[in-house]
């Protein structure tokens, strides 16, 4: 007997739904904040009276210098900030990994080919673009990450009904995107270390690590410890934001009997909001503030390093993440969910090109200490990412009728228990309660056709009687 035909993007289950519907509706709140902060970074940076004073802000030193944290306004955002966003990147995750889509190797196949075809096909694009030009090779990485945030907020600007299937396809992969980035970070954009410092951190996590496996509890603990490790990690040489990662993967995100949420869930739930809504945006703001003049964004589709990004951003994204859905589902003989298309994935692809927080963040490393060029990468950034933005927003307004269809079948709850339907359809209690509710409404309908029914009999009577009396 052949093996059942797997279906790729399929309805999820229901607590993964419920777990994707909260995590996208902080994200989707967060993303319009960074729209809001990228703006406000560009019309600061951009008039002419406000710009000195953005300059001044942005490199403005505080910190203790005696500990190595005489730090710019800048580099304090790249630096710590982003370290809360790549905290909750790393809950997430080791939530995906231990009880999650990733949990499975079958149904991890994809989002993980998925993602690492779109971070080797922009990094392809871009080294292609800049061997035939001649430019450096240095921003490779530049267009490989995908921003989830800045993508939930077009998807909420746009108004579109995308399936749950498919937001949480784009979440997973945003999630091994993230985690490949941070190994790019790591590994490529690191040079001198300091092993006394790293290996302080590495000390101070493992004390992090017995903490939570000793069930300690309290902020007062946690918080400070944090704060040295990550200062450890950013004298150590490696980018800070690795300590962030590193202790969101250490936390536990299996639920207990008695746990309604297990520890890294409940954490995530208090510390992404800060993440969505004021660490990302506030990178946002002191890192998107570049020149937009027309002759500068005419300048980025002339020199190979800006032309680039946004090719890899805008192609390269597409086709890596279209192209390695459709091999996985292909040499797995899967087939794709009988309520989407092809057309759908591609459309879900095109959005993955906007790569805005991280993209911007690889583009101050790769091009540390040549300030025009990484300005001119920023720039290609945003352009590239507003390109993606408009590309999606057109594809999936096209089928937007028909994910409103799927949106409202799945919301459809008409025995009013709380829980979608469709998630009961194999429940006997769910039919039998179905089959009171009809029994009710026909009983009324019932009752209302012989009360019609009498009324219309007493109509005819009372007009005939009438009749007969004019006739005497």
């Amino acid at each position: 007997m052949p093996a059942p035909t797997r279906k790729v993007l399929g309805r999820l289950s229901l607590p993964e739904r419920t777990f994707v519907a909260d995590a996208l509706r902080t994200e989707t709140v967060g993303g319009v904040l960074l729209l809001i902060a990228a703006v406000a970074a560009l019309v600061w940076a951009n008039v002419p009276a406000l710009h000195d004073s953005y300059e001044s802000v942005s490199h403005y030193h505080l910190g203790p210098a005696a500990l190595g944290l005489d730090l710019s306004i800048e580099h304090w955002a790249a630096d710590g900030l982003l370290a809360i966003f790549f905290f909750v990147a790393g809950i997430e995750l080791k939530r995906e990994l231990v009880a999650g889509d990733l949990k499975d190797p079958r149904a991890a196949a994809l989002p993980v080919v998925a993602a690492l075809c779109g971070m080797a096909v922009p990094a392809l694009v871009y080294t292609l673009t800049n061997v035939t030009g001649g430019g450096s090779l240095s921003g490779w990485a530049v267009p490989t990450a995908t921003d989830i945030a800045f993508a939930l907020a077009v998807l909420a600007v746009i108004g579109t009904w995308l399936p749950s299937a498919l937001r949480a396809f784009l979440l997973t992969l945003a999630v091994v995107d993230d985690l490949f980035a941070i190994l790019i970070i790591a590994v490529f954009f690191t040079a001198d270390i300091d092993f006394a410092a790293l290996g302080g951190a590495a000390v101070g996590l493992a004390v992090f690590w017995v903490l939570l496996r000793k069930g300690v509890r309290g902020w007062y603990v946690y918080i400070p410890l944090a704060l040295v490790i990550w200062a450890l990690m950013y004298n150590s040489g490696i980018h800070a934001t690795i300590a962030g990662v590193a202790m969101g993967l250490m936390l536990r995100c299996t639920r207990q009997e008695d746990e309604k949420l297990s520890p890294g869930e409940h954490i995530e739930h208090l510390v992404r909001p800060l993440s969505a809504g004021l660490a990302v945006p506030l990178f946002a703001l002191f890192s998107a503030g570049v020149s937009v003049s027309g002759g500068a964004l005419g300048d980025v589709f002339t020199r190979p390093e800006t032309l680039g990004v946004v090719l890899g951003l805008v192609l390269g994204k597409v086709f890596g993440i279209f192209g390695g859905t459709w091999l996985t589902a292909r040499f797995t003989r899967a087939s794709l969910s009988d309520d989407l298309e092809w057309a759908d994935v591609f459309a879900v692809a095109t959005l993955a090109g906007i790569g805005f927080t991280v993209s911007l963040l690889i583009g101050e490393l790769a091009f540390d200490g040549d300030a025009t060029l990484t300005d001119e990468v920023k720039a290609a950034v945003l352009l590239g990412s507003l390109i993606a933005a408009v590309l999606a927003t057109v594809l999936l307004k096209l089928r937007n009728a028909k994910y409103r269809k799927l949106y409202e079948a799945e919301e459809r709850d008409d025995d009013l228990d709380g829980i979608p339907d469709v998630y009961e359809e194999d429940d006997p209690a769910y039919h039998l309660r179905m089959a009171a509710i009809y029994e009710r409404k026909a009983a009324e309908h019932r009752r209302i056709a012989e009360l019609k029914t009498a009324e219309r009999l007493a109509e005819v009577t009372g007009g005939a009687g009438g009749e007969d009396d004019r006739r005497a």
